[in-house]
């Protein structure tokens, strides 16, 4: 069922900066549009797809036409976690004021904020895809996956793919581009989600320790996609971790700490400022560095 709804960010906020945020799959399923952002997802309840294309007006508010059977309400609450619209932004506006550089960076980059895969799920089964594959390829197997599991929704006109549902993907016996491994590590994804373990408020919820640890134990997912998970699909926003590889360096290159990449501890201490956003600003952080191609291109995350 098609609706028309509206979401009123905090300001300062670009949707046009959120459409080509670019990690991942496109920033985990988000395709930009001419004038609009289109976001094609499995939604929360695990049952339903989702279909949302956002436009933004000149005076900042956002238009959503979302089309799916799930509760709309709930649908526009996950689309607000995948913009990072789910909370005041007044604390990241105050750490800019404190830092500098993180204010600078802000600018520069028209307030980026985290664009979110659209669940811990999801992106679980991106980090199983995209591992030890380039992105291009990666997403290219994803779209096969979702174009014969999933969902190919037309949203202003554009098809854009959507992932299986996870009752859609444990019926799949083999998968376009998907050796029978990852098959089966993809299923055990799936049956972690129907099980809770990948709820988004759940792992929010837990010590970070402990959420990284319990994502580790699915079948394929190491620490660098633990961390992945749990800081780019959950929606925490002052979680600082220390198995990001490349954020050493690229904080060195920002505040000139160099040469090589900072110390766990000089991290962490240039980081307090960043409270209560510190994931919020590793995030920008790497987006502004991957921007200006100070560290090559990285793998597929």
């Amino acid at each position: 069922m098609a609706i028309a709804a509206e979401l009123h960010p905090d300001q300062p906020f670009s949707l046009a900066a959120a459409a080509g945020f670019g990690f991942g799959p496109h920033a985990g399923g988000a395709t930009p549009g001419a004038g609009g952002m289109r976001l094609a997802f499995v939604t929360d309840d695990l049952r339903h797809h989702a279909g949302v294309y956002l436009a933004q007006r000149p005076d900042g508010s956002i238009t959503a036409a979302v089309d799916s059977a799930a509760d709309a309400d709930a649908v526009l609450g996950q689309v607000r976690r995948i913009l990072s619209l789910d909370r005041p932004v007044a604390g990241w506006l105050a750490a800019a004021e404190r830092d500098p550089v993180l204010g600078g960076l802000q600018r520069v980059h028209d307030w980026l904020r985290p664009v979110l895969f659209h669940s811990p799920y999801e992106a679980a089964a991106w980090a199983i895809i995209s591992a030890r594959r380039y992105r291009a390829q990666a997403t290219a197997i994803r779209t096969r996956i979702c174009a014969a599991a999933g969902a190919m929704l037309t949203l202003a006109g554009t098809q854009v793919p959507a992932f299986p549902r996870p009752a859609d993907l444990l019926a799949a016996d083999t998968l376009p581009g998907i050796g029978p491994d990852r098959v089966e590590w993809l299923h055990a994804v799936a049956r972690a989600a129907l099980d809770g373990r990948l709820d988004p408020a759940r792992l929010a919820a837990m010590p970070p320790e402990e959420a990284l640890r319990d994502l580790q134990r699915l079948p394929g997912i190491g620490p660098f996609y633990a961390t992945l998970v749990l800081l780019r699909a959950t929606g925490v926003a002052d979680t600082l971790t220390f198995t990001e590889p490349r954020l050493p360096d690229y904080v060195a290159h920002f505040y000139g700490t160099g040469p090589g990449p900072v110390a766990p501890g000089d991290l962490a201490r240039i980081a307090e400022p960043w409270r209560p956003f510190r994931t919020w600003a590793a995030v920008l952080i790497r987006a502004a560095d991957d921007r200006a191609g100070l560290a090559g291109q990285p793998a597929a995350a």
